[in-house]
């Protein structure tokens, strides 16, 4: 393993390459907003939850990939491993090409799917980097980094994406509701349709071109048997599931995964049943990672100086209760205005959860930090729980989205406070 006690040779380089990885992840997970109304319409879906098995297909590929990538990596070395993922993610771009001549949405679907197996193997190969390519005191400093680089491409995504498939969507939308030839339907679907080629086949040559750069660069290799935690005091524990605090943590990371997507993605769901247009819901996505950006930089400054890392977990899943209480009573810009500051109570949860659920388990850290990665499997569920309820007669959309969120973050906040 790399020393940590001195700046290795291109230490900025590395830092650069991997943010822009991080900056990958948030600006292909964070398209799934736009893709959810847009397949909606360009594939002629009849219900939301149809429409939500674009956040299915994409984060369910975490919990079959999470184990095997790390039997990947043995194989791979981490650096070839990160360069592997950003293939399969190109692959799964170029899936969109056909499935938008076609429009065919089990085969964006498929697409989706793919790119999800190609960031769960860049994920676990490129978070242990970011802990060793420079000191180790400086390294809360460097996680902070790469958290912004995320959370800037969680915003963006959306807003780039949307102005592109859909421009002026609102009024195709009306065209086709009013068309009553099939032919001239049809016509209408398949040019919104097309209008996700170009940039997806632009996204694949960049990931290939990154992939390439990554397998060029000077990161260096890592064996993660080297890793000190190994020598941790594991109190002759034989297993994972002897731990407690991991196997309670999967199910938290569980929760939070699948309140993020519902505040992140459902946002534009559920803004559509309070009467907005698609012209003005399509953006709403970024509110939500806006709030998250500031919630992230406020636990930056908070913690732990001021406050525990517990505490604000609990007092974020506190708000997110509050907050998710506050979408039933409300309506219109305010109710879009408490969804998206549930990105503010959720911006903690990830890197307040993690610590917590891997402390203590030594030589078990790879395979149950691998078991927490399969806790993103809640991003696929939930919402799809929350179209299902939404449909159903005599519930409705404000009482779906309280039985899908509230127990998300009644469970957060018991995790918080056991430990």
């Amino acid at each position: 393993m790399q020393n940590t006690n001195s700046r290795p040779s291109g230490y900025l380089y590395q830092i650069t390459i991997i943010g822009l990885l991080f900056f990958i992840f948030g600006f292909v997970t964070w398209l799934n907003g736009t893709l959810i109304p847009f397949l909606k319409l360009a594939c002629d879906l009849q219900y939301d939850w149809q429409a939500l098995l674009v956040t299915f297909a994409f984060y369910i590929s975490y919990f079959f990939l999470a184990l095997p990538s790390s039997a990947i990596l043995q194989r791979t070395g981490f650096k070839n491993g990160m360069a592997l993922g950003l293939l399969v993610m190109a692959v799964g771009c170029l899936v969109f090409v056909p499935a938008a001549s076609m429009r065919a949405f089990p085969l964006f679907l498929t697409g989706l799917f793919v790119q999800g197996m190609g960031l769960s193997l860049l994920q676990t190969a490129s978070n242990p980097y970011i802990s060793i390519i420079g000191p180790i005191e400086s390294g809360a400093q460097r996680i902070s980094i790469m958290g912004i680089c995320n959370k800037v491409a969680g915003i963006l995504s959306p807003l780039i994406l949307s102005s592109i498939v859909l421009k002026n969507a609102g009024a195709i939308e009306e065209q086709v509701a009013a068309a009553t030839d099939a032919v001239q339907k049809s016509a209408l679907l398949d040019e919104l349709a097309g209008r996700v080629v170009l940039p997806y086949i632009v996204m694949s040559l960049v990931l290939a071109v990154l992939a390439f750069l990554i397998r060029r660069s000077a990161l260096p290799e890592v064996n993660p048997a080297d890793d000190p935690a190994g020598d941790t005091d594991t109190a002759g524990r034989t297993s994972i599931w002897q731990f407690p605090n991991l196997l309670l943590g999967a199910l938290a990371i569980f929760f939070y995964v699948g309140a993020e997507v519902m505040a992140g993605d459902g946002i534009v769901v559920y803004s559509r049943s309070l009467g907005f247009e698609l012209d003005e819901r399509k953006f709403f996505t970024s509110f939500t990672l806006g709030a998250m950006l500031v919630g992230y930089v406020l636990s930056i400054v908070l913690i732990p100086k001021y406050i525990s890392q517990q505490k604000f977990l609990r007092y974020s899943a506190m708000l997110g209760l509050a907050l998710t209480v506050a979408t039933y009573f409300l309506s219109g810009s305010a109710a879009v205005f408490s969804i998206a500051m549930l990105g503010l109570a959720n911006a903690v949860m990830w890197p307040a959860i993690f610590p917590l659920a891997i402390n203590g388990l030594g030589r078990f850290t790879q395979t149950g930090s691998a078991l927490l990665i399969m806790g993103i499997a809640g991003g696929a569920l939930l919402p799809q729980l929350y179209g299902l309820l939404s449909e159903m007669e005599g519930l409705g959309f404000r009482a779906a989205f309280q039985i899908t969120m509230l127990p998300c973050y009644a469970y957060i906040s018991y995790y918080a406070r056991k430990f």
